[in-house]
């Protein structure tokens, strides 16, 4: 789903890592939120140009944490203003 500058992605819990990678790789994003079934916020972390390689890993670690908890959960995508 798409809503002017977010997509959202519904994933399993066993596909968060997997999804968030592939979002990081895209590198038009600007912050990445996960929130449970709820709707509640349960990570956000912002990504900025040339910071991507240096919080990807604890970033990817947390999110790996996060996935033993969860069954399912939205990923909401802020991406990048086009110019």
């Amino acid at each position: 789903m798409t809503d002017n500058n977010q997509e959202y992605y519904s994933v399993s819990g066993d596909k968060i890592v997997s999804k968030v990678k592939e979002i990081i790789k895209e590198g038009n994003a600007r912050k990445i939120i996960i929130k449970n079934e709820e709707d509640k916020v349960l990570i956000e972390f912002p990504l900025t140009i040339g910071a991507v390689g240096v919080i990807a890993a604890p970033v990817v670690a947390a999110i790996g944490a996060l996935a033993a908890l969860v069954s399912n959960c939205t990923i909401v995508v802020e991406k990048k203003e086009k110019k």
